[in-house]
């Protein structure tokens, strides 16, 4: 039976914030992995949550709440409101029957910030009670620690709440200072507090279609190291062979790369069938399948060609680490100053727009350079490179998809 996890925090999405932001992640990485979630909070709206995340709203769990707002004034001066406990029993029993619903927790800033001490206190007694179970702590900021509201907590109750920990909750902090901090305010040993980074949604921040992200997906190119792609159509003048020689020695460099042709063959030409049929036998023979992958032939029906337009073609630009041209003629190159309007770096034999446009800012190779040596030379830059280092390190390891996969989905599946 699949494991039913609940994220809970004073807010959620529309409601703009990090914490926020982090919630709506989170829930969508669950639902891509079939995993049944909910979110818990005070205000918020289904609408802003990915289909199949289940919402549900106790107006009292706001940190604006008039009723919070009414009793954090007097709490940050020292003072317990007579009306603090009663608040903290509505909460506890609005949440009692939501939160047994569920074998996982995610408390988000519950447990460490001061915003809202009733709910805090609810969920100590729904705790202790046994009514939720599978609690997290996921630590992003503490009161405790912070320079600007650490003298709004005092060391006795309801306060202490925020430093004292518990047995039966496992915490978690989004960064090592946050690990740090956490372990000191909870007196917990520094591996009892597990860091769990904040990641990145890299169709989204790259402006990717969805037809886009899914060809990239087809095309093999989302985990890759190191991505090339040519951005032209399938003609002798490109000189496809030349790189598959590269990718070849790429591949005996143990360099995990893709070489990506997003044009098909040349519709002017009669032999632009063919030439493609020789580029396809080439691949075969060089062993190269995986490495050469041509959008022509990468649609979601593998037996019909598959061509796409200008704005995919961008997609795919933004997604590649090197445009690579090793063209024997050009008229101009116009890939050249698309790779260089969006950031990727180029690489090219000396066409025009290289020569007479982009000479300073484009690694410009000869074709009597044997591939070998190219690949060399290309190893070097990229590696000195230090944006490119930064682009490969957060694709690997820091998208949504890959610490949800890695980090998250590991934690709550293992024993406590």
């Amino acid at each position: 039976m699949a494991i039913k996890t609940a994220l809970l925090h004073y807010s959620a999405p529309p409601v703009i914030g990090g914490v926020e932001a982090v919630m709506l992640a989170h829930a969508r990485q669950f639902i891509q992995a079939g995993m049944p979630i909910a979110v818990i909070a005070g205000n918020g709206d289904a609408s802003a949550l990915p289909a199949g995340c289940e919402f549900f709203q106790i107006p009292e769990m706001a940190s604006q709440h008039p009723e919070i707002l009414q009793l954090s004034a007097p709490l940050e001066q020292g003072q317990i409101p007579l009306e603090f406990e009663a608040l903290t029993h509505r909460l506890t029993d609005a949440l009692r029957p939501i939160v047994t619903r569920f074998d996982r927790l995610l408390v988000h800033n519950v447990f460490t910030k001061h915003f809202n001490l009733p709910l805090t206190a609810a969920l100590f007694r729904l705790m202790d009670e046994g009514a939720a179970h599978g609690v997290y702590a996921w630590c992003h900021d503490l009161t405790w620690t912070s320079p600007t509201s650490h003298n709004k907590v005092l060391e006795t109750y309801p306060w202490n709440l925020l430093r004292t920990a518990r047995p039966d909750v496992s915490y978690v902090a989004v960064s090592m200072q946050r690990q740090k901090e956490t372990a000191e305010t909870f007196g917990l040993p520094l591996e009892k507090v597990r860091v769990v980074y904040n990641g990145v949604d890299r169709q989204m921040l790259l402006g990717i279609s969805s037809e886009a992200y899914a060809l990239a997906d087809r095309l093999g190119i989302l985990d890759a190291d190191l991505v090339l792609i040519m951005p032209v159509r399938i003609t002798q003048a490109k000189n496809f062979e030349y790189a598959m020689e590269l990718m070849a020695a790429l591949k005996r460099s143990d360099y995990r790369a893709r070489l990506v042709i997003t044009g098909p063959p040349d519709p002017h030409k009669v032999i632009g069938g063919t030439y493609f049929q020789e580029l396809l036998d080439l691949r075969r023979r060089m062993d190269l399948q995986q490495e050469v992958r041509f959008v022509y032939e990468s649609g979601p029906n593998p037996a019909q060609p598959y061509k796409i337009d200008q704005s995919s073609v961008a997609s795919l630009l933004r997604l590649s680490d090197l445009m690579f041209m090793p063209s024997h003629q050009e008229g101009f190159g116009m890939p050249v100053l698309e790779a260089g309007l969006v950031g990727v770096p180029v690489v090219t034999t000396a066409v025009p727009a290289a020569l007479e446009i982009a000479l300073e800012d484009v690694f410009v190779f000869s074709l009597n350079t044997a591939p070998d040596m190219l690949v060399e030379q290309l190893l070097n830059w990229i590696e000195e490179n230090s944006q490119y280092q930064l682009r490969r390190r957060v694709r690997r390891d820091f998208t949504w998809q890959a610490i949800f996969q890695r980090e998250i989905k590991p934690l709550l599946e293992g024993s406590r």
